[in-house]
């Protein structure tokens, strides 16, 4: 399945993506560095779907559920919101069970143990894969995939498909080219929003020398590297070669990686330009990275973070507020383009029941994605989710970027490939980019070791 959906995309989605959000006004509030009051919040919690559509659910009276899922915090009590609308119009009762990364081996424990959960929602391409390998899934019903024809383009229905067979749900989607800002901090020392790669090092250089750090890095979180990686690789090294290297079709010792290392060095090797220095870097988490930014008044921890539109569900546990003291703007372009980098997360079933695939069914209606995005913090690749469920206009208006975009969009690297190497917590690509954010000058030996680790994984 990772190997699906990514050689669709084209070279213009970073022009389509970014023109969309410009349009729209969320690029010109954040180059004006305020100014852009969030709009009135919609109602939140399970109410009627803003979109005015209603799926058809069978009644589950006395039938228990259960969902399995990486998330925590806020984004775990969101998403509960939608199942209790689930419970609601069904009769079922659905328990949400926390599932540690990596999902899949937390998955194969609970399916040896007889106790699997009756739908998981994978964060990664290569999970899903594995996951149909092992005949753990079922095929998507054809209620679900009435929904996915419905509400879905061709790309993210590809995504959750395994040789030619629906078996996914992507319910969540996310846009991992977004560097998010702390307004106050920003103005305080007279830098505007850089669009280049060049222009943020400057603008780094401005900020820490004004006495805040530059950068807040979630370098304890391995997985926030990767999307480091893959948007500097993506704009410099080209759409062609990103989709080579998704595969193992080229080797991590190529001088494509050793140029998107070293570029990516020029801001890891700067010490002051990080929150804590390397070492700070890497003993924060990334819910600590994102509060440390909006926290502290004038002199925050760090002036900038990057990651997804997902920040904004960190972002609200502080008193900033997303369109005023929190804005964002796209990561800066290495080479010729801005990069677009996607991720998501795929509802599959895991027990032939109508309980199961009337779930997915759900997940894959508009009226489920509209309950959790007027949480905020949430973006659903559902085309049919009215652009009035989020909450203020940063939120709706990437969510109208992803959209826009159709099918021109890359899908994270890391996700597609084997867990061992892209999704493992201190092994593989996650380890080998944290040793590279303590030593960025150990390019070659990050090469190296990056190798080495894909080829296991990969098997070839």
């Amino acid at each position: 399945m990772r190997r699906h959906g990514t050689s669709r995309t084209k070279n213009r989605r970073s022009k389509q993506v970014w023109a969309a959000l410009a349009a729209t006004g969320a690029l010109t509030l954040s180059a004006c560095g305020g100014g852009g009051d969030q709009k009135e919040d919609p109602p939140r919690g399970g109410e009627a779907s803003t979109s005015g559509q209603r799926v058809e659910l069978p009644r589950l009276t006395g039938e228990k559920l259960s969902v399995a899922a990486v998330w925590t915090g806020p984004e775990q009590a969101n998403f509960t919101k939608v199942l209790k609308e689930f419970e609601k119009r069904t009769g079922a009762t659905v328990t949400f069970v926390p599932a540690q990364d990596p999902i899949v081996t937390f998955l194969g424990t609970k399916i040896a143990g007889g106790q699997p959960p009756d739908v998981a929602l994978l964060p990664q391409v290569g999970a899903l894969a594995s996951a149909v390998q092992n005949k753990w899934v079922q095929p998507v019903g054809p209620e679900a995939k009435a929904q996915l024809d419905k509400n879905y383009s061709a790309g993210w229905k590809t995504l959750g498909a395994v040789d030619g067979t629906q078996y996914g749900v992507y319910y969540k989607a996310a846009n991992k080219s977004l560097i998010w800002y702390n307004a106050k901090a920003f103005e305080a020392a007279g830098v505007q929003p850089p669009t280049t790669w060049k222009a943020l090092l400057a603008a780094a250089d401005t900020l820490s020398a004004s006495g805040t750090p530059a950068v807040s890095v979630a370098g304890a979180d391995g997985w926030t590297l990767t999307d480091w990686f893959e948007n500097v690789y993506l704009s410099q090294a080209g759409p062609q070669k990103y989709d080579q290297l998704s595969k193992h079709q080229i080797k991590w010792t190529d001088d494509s990686v050793k140029q998107a290392l070293t570029t990516l060095g020029e801001l890891f090797g700067r010490k002051d330009f990080l929150a804590g220095g390397a070492s700070g870097a890497l003993a924060t988490e990334f819910p600590k990275s994102v509060t440390q930014t909006f926290t502290g008044g004038e002199r925050p921890a760090a002036a900038m973070v990057y990651e997804g539109d997902f920040v904004a569900v960190n972002i609200a546990q502080t008193e900033a507020k997303v369109g005023k003291d929190a804005l964002v703007f796209p990561f800066p372009a290495v080479g010729d383009k801005a990069p677009v980098v996607s991720g998501g997360d795929v509802a599959v079933a895991l027990k032939p029941s109508t309980g199961a695939q009337a779930l997915l069914t759900f997940l894959a209606s508009a009226e489920a994605a509209e309950i959790q995005a007027r949480e905020g913090g949430f973006v659903s690749p559902n085309k049919a989710v009215d652009p009035k469920a989020y909450p203020n206009d940063i939120q709706r208006n990437i969510a109208k970027a992803l959209i826009a975009a159709g099918d021109d969009f890359r899908f994270d690297m890391s996700d597609q490939a084997p867990a061992a190497f892209g999704g493992t917590p201190g092994a593989g690509e996650w380890k080998a980019l944290q040793d590279f954010l303590a030593n960025p000058s150990d390019v070659a030996g990050t090469q190296a070791r990056l190798e080495a680790d894909a080829a296991k994984a990969y098997g070839n």
